[in-house]
C-alpha cells in the first residue's frame, strides 16, 4: 500500500514531464528587435501585423509582459540566463555575462545538454544592429550546436539610407530607406526566415530548440517600398500629450534628446512611418516561418514563443527609442503557443517578465532548470490566463553614476532614481495608462507608494555595478 502511495505521488509530481518513449517537446523561440506593442493583436488601429496576430490567436497573448532592462544586451542576457541584470551585471552593450558567470547554463544550453539540437539564426544575444549583421556579434558559443549569421541587401545599400541625425551611427539614428528594387528574401530578415525554414526542415524528426532572431524594426528602418506604401504619411501622427513633464524627475526624460532626438515633427513622422513599415515587413517573414510550421505539422509537439527584447518610444513624453522606465519602453509583446494549453486563444492580463520564459520552456520540455532562476514558469497562466498571479515585474536602467528601478503591478508603476535621491514616480494605470500624472507626492497615495517602494527595496537590496 505504501508503495502504491509513493507511486501515485511520483505520477502526480512528474505528470507534466514526457514519459519514456514519448516525443520530446520542441521549442521555436522567435525574437524581434526593438518592437513595441503597436500591433493589431494588441489593439493598434492601423498597424498591419496579420501573422503576429495569427500567432496570438493560436496561443496566449500576455498584455502585461515586461523586460528586465530596456536595452538589447542586458535584456537578452537576462532572458537567456534566467537571471536579473544585477546578477549578470550586463548593463551595457560590451560586457559578456560569462566574464562573471563562466559556468552559467543558458536556456538553449540546457536543451543542448539534454540531447536537443540547439540552433540560432540571426540575433538572439546582442548584435550591433546594423554593424554586426553577418557576424557572431556578442554571441555565446556554449549555447548552440549550430549558428547561422545571415546578411542581406540592407547591408549593401547603407549608403543610400536617409539619416536625419547624421552625427549618430545608423544603429541609433533617425534614419530610413524605402527599397524600391530589392525583394523580401534579399533583405537580412528575409534570409533569417529562409535559414530558419531550412533548419526546421532538416531537424523536424529530432528534438530541437531553434532560436529565430529577426533584426527589424530596429533602426535603420529599412524595408521594401511596398511596406512603406501600407502607411500613407497623412495617417502618421505623433502623440498629442498634455503638459505633464514638470512633475517628472529629470532622469526619467534623458534617455534620448528631446524632442524626437532633435528631429523636426515632419522628420519624426517619416521615421515612424518607416518603423511601422519594418514591423509589417518582419511580419511577412514571420508568416513564411509559420507556414512552414503548418506544412511540417510541427504545432503538436512544438512550443512557440514570440518576444521582443524591450519596447520602443515613438514620441511619447518627447522620447524616441528605449532606455526609459515608462510603459512604452519597458513593456513588450509576448505570445506563447503551447500544445494542449487550455488557455490557447485567450488573453492574460497578469504581470509577467521575460525571465519567466526560461523556467516555462524547461517546464514544458520536462527538463530540470538551474535552481537559481529568478523567474517562474508561466504554465499555470497558459492553462488559465486569468489565474491569480501575485508576482510584480521589475525593470531597471542605468544613468550616469546611478540606477533607475521600477516595479510594475497590474495597476501601479513605481520608479525611483538613485534610491529616490534623484526622484520618484508613481502612476495609476487604471486611471492614467499613458503615465502623465505622477502621484508620488500625493498624500492620498502614500500607502501605495510605500508598498511599491518596499517591492523595489526587496528586489534591489544593495546597489550593484555593471561588469567591465
Amino acid at each position: 500500500m505504501k508503495f502504491l502511495s509513493l507511486l501515485a505521488a511520483a505520477v502526480f509530481i512528474c505528470g507534466a514531464r514526457p514519459e519514456a518513449g514519448q516525443a520530446k517537446m520542441n521549442v521555436l523561440s522567435i525574437a524581434v528587435d526593438d518592437m513595441n506593442n503597436d500591433l493589431g493583436c494588441y489593439g493598434h488601429p492601423f498597424v498591419k501585423s496579420p501573422n503576429i496576430d495569427r500567432l496570438a490567436k493560436r496561443g496566449v497573448r500576455f498584455d502585461r509582459a515586461y523586460c528586465q532592462f530596456p536595452l538589447c544586451s542586458p535584456s537578452r542576457a537576462s532572458l537567456m540566463t534566467g537571471l536579473r541584470p544585477d546578477t549578470t551585471r550586463v548593463f551595457d552593450l560590451a560586457y559578456h555575462f560569462r566574464k562573471g558567470l563562466p559556468d552559467v547554463v543558458t536556456l538553449s544550453q540546457l536543451f543542448k545538454n539534454n540531447g536537443y539540437f540547439a540552433g540560432r539564426v540571426g540575433k538572439i544575444y546582442h548584435y550591433g544592429n546594423p554593424g554586426d549583421i553577418g557576424t557572431n556579434g556578442l554571441d555565446d558559443a556554449p549555447s548552440w550546436t549550430q549558428v547561422v549569421n545571415p546578411s542581406g541587401r540592407d547591408k549593401k545599400i547603407e549608403k543610400e539610407i536617409i539619416n536625419h541625425t547624421p552625427k549618430r551611427g545608423l544603429g541609433s539614428a533617425m534614419c530610413f530607406f524605402a527599397d524600391k528594387e530589392g525583394k523580401d528574401e534579399d533583405h537580412t530578415d528575409g534570409k533569417v526566415a529562409t535559414e530558419t525554414i531550412k533548419l526546421l526542415e532538416e531537424h523536424r524528426e529530432k528534438p530541437f530548440f531553434l532560436a529565430c532572431g529577426f533584426y527589424r524594426p530596429h533602426t535603420p528602418y529599412v524595408a521594401p517600398q511596398k511596406y512603406f506604401d501600407l502607411y500613407p504619411m497623412e495617417t502618421i501622427q505623433l502623440p498629442q500629450e498634455p503638459d505633464h513633464r514638470k512633475s517628472i524627475p529629470k532622469p526619467a526624460l534623458v534617455s534620448s534628446p528631446q524632442p524626437y532626438l532633435g528631429c523636426t515633427e515632419e522628420q519624426a513622422r517619416q521615421c515612424k512611418q518607416a518603423y511601422y513599415a519594418g514591423i509589417s515587413f518582419l511580419d511577412a517573414q514571420l508568416g513564411r516561418v509559420l507556414d512552414t510550421m503548418d506544412r511540417l505539422k510541427l504545432w503538436e509537439n512544438t512550443v512557440v514563443v514570440f518576444w521582443s527584447d524591450h519596447g520602443y518610444h515613438l514620441g511619447e513624453h518627447g522620447l524616441w527609442m528605449k532606455q526609459s522606465l515608462f510603459e512604452e519602453s519597458a513593456r513588450v509583446p509576448l505570445l506563447i503557443v503551447a500544445p494542449g494549453a487550455k488557455g490557447n486563444g485567450k488573453v492574460s492580463p497578469r504581470t509577467v517578465e521575460l525571465i519567466d520564459l526560461y523556467p516555462t520552456l524547461a517546464d514544458y520540455a520536462g527538463l530540470t532548470p538551474p535552481k537559481d532562476l529568478a523567474g517562474a514558469s508561466l504554465r499555470p497562466l497558459l492553462d488559465d490566463p486569468t489565474k491569480a498571479w501575485e508576482r510584480p515585474a521589475f525593470t531597471q536602467v542605468q544613468r550616469a553614476g546611478f540606477p533607475g528601478h521600477s516595479a510594475r503591478t497590474e495597476r501601479w508603476r513605481y520608479v525611483e532614481w538613485d534610491d529616490g535621491k534623484s526622484g520618484v514616480e508613481l502612476y495609476d494605470h487604471e486611471n492614467d495608462p499613458r503615465e502623465f500624472v505622477n502621484l508620488a507626492e500625493d498624500p492620498k497615495h502614500a500607502k501605495v507608494l510605500q508598498e511599491m517602494k518596499a517591492l523595489v527595496q526587496k528586489n534591489w537590496p544593495v546597489r550593484v555595478t555593471g561588469g567591465k
